[in-house]
């Protein structure tokens, strides 16, 4: 009796499990790239900008997609070109941003409600309170005093909601009291926020300090300082995190050298996609992101971090849902867990119920005849009433 055929049966097995096991990296490899990709970022003054311009020539190298990096300082427009318009794939954004996005806060709430995943962590970025070199306020109690001007963001939501509720918050005085002793002096551009405070139009100004305009600042005559936000102010620290809860209390030690060494705040940035972006384009993203970052990592300080290291140990605190395609490149290489997927489904459902909740709030206004608009009570006593029992965006701390 000949054993022949089992024999060639078992070859023909080990031959269909082979191709199996090296199609996907077949499919990976014949993958055609966009001909375009348009990455948007905050404006040609920061961080963002310059280090998402270290990696952007290296991809368009090696994957022969015409890469452009597209400054949009104006945070609402740049989140509508990427869920509306979508001319752009892929934007960098904080994740405090991001919340203010989902919930739709402040000049958010009259934005079309649109779920959003990310993609890859851009960076950890340090953010304080900057003055001027010779500025008389040496401390954020002397913010207290009274008669200080303080630069707000009209640009960004949550630049304007920190210095008008956060700010006063740490410096335990009420919303009422700050509006009689500081002055908000209003900036429509990061880069003009920041200036502020050494061409006298501002005495503070809430910067991050890896951004170029401060190393321009920090050169300029006079130079600049920042303000300590005490780690050990448990009771301050408790009232600014009411208004940002994305962020971590945490001591500065990238960017200019006057700020490192000073206590502030970290705000992580992320790369963030359309919820219904194609998997096939995420899932190329996150392994080109991981597995050319040696190539790419000495462009820019803030490029550095962006390893999977420094990523694998965000996903343990952020509150905010990945991309399927992200979760399957890492769940390959063996940085994604069944534990993952539990909080990562639920971060989802929870984007999905204030999706839900926003949509409608927008219906229920048009049937009244309410015109979205954030400056509206009206409009925002409706999205109140479908919004109050929904539970924020907080980091996993």
């Amino acid at each position: 009796m000949t054993r022949t055929a089992p024999r060639a049966g078992v070859a023909t097995l080990l031959a269909t499990a082979m191709s199996l096991a090296v199609g996907g990296s077949a499919s990976a490899q014949d993958y055609e790239w966009p001909r375009l990709l348009v990455i948007g970022t905050a404006g040609t003054s920061s961080g963002s900008f310059a280090s998402t311009n270290g990696w952007a020539p290296i991809l368009q190298k090696e994957k022969g997609a015409v890469v452009r990096v597209v400054p949009e300082d104006n945070e609402p427009m740049r989140y509508r070109r990427l869920t509306d318009r979508k001319d752009i794939a892929i934007s960098s954004v904080s994740a405090a941003e991001m919340r203010f996005q989902i919930q739709g806060i402040g000049g958010y709430s009259a934005t079309q409600p649109r779920p959003q995943r990310l993609m890859w962590h851009h960076n950890d970025t340090p953010w304080g309170y900057v003055v001027a070199g010779d500025s008389d306020i040496k401390s954020m109690e002397d913010i207290k005093k009274g008669g200080v001007r303080v630069t707000e963001g009209m640009f960004s939501p949550p630049m304007s909601m920190t210095v008008t509720q956060a700010l006063p918050a740490f410096l335990g005085i009420s919303q009422e009291e700050a509006a009689e002793k500081i002055e908000y002096v209003p900036a429509s551009s990061y880069a003009e926020n920041c200036r502020s405070v050494v061409e006298g139009k501002s005495d503070v100004a809430y910067c991050a300090p890896i951004s170029s305009v401060l190393s321009e600042m920090e050169g300029a005559p006079g130079s600049i300082r920042w303000l300590p936000m005490s780690l050990d102010n448990k009771e301050g620290w408790a009232g600014y995190l009411e208004h940002r809860p994305m962020l971590v209390p945490s001591t500065m030690s990238l960017g200019v050298k006057t700020a490192q060494g000073v206590d502030g705040v970290t705000s992580n940035f992320v790369y963030s996609v359309p919820a219904d972006a194609d998997a096939e384009f995420v899932y190329n993203m996150a392994k080109w992101l991981n597995e050319s970052h040696d190539a790419y990592k000495g462009t820019h300080p803030l490029a550095a971090r962006m390893s999977l290291e420094l990523f694998r140990g965000y996903l343990d605190r952020t509150p905010l849902p990945v991309h399927e395609g992200t979760v399957r490149y890492l769940r390959e290489i063996g940085q994604w867990t069944d534990e993952d997927d539990v909080w990562n489904q639920a971060a989802i459902e929870k984007m999905d119920a204030w999706m839900e909740a926003r949509e409608a709030a927008m219906a229920d206004a048009q049937e009244q005849g309410v015109r979205p608009d954030f400056q509206d009570e009206a409009f925002l006593a409706i999205i109140e009433k479908h919004t109050k029992d929904l539970e924020g965006f907080r980091s996993r701390l």
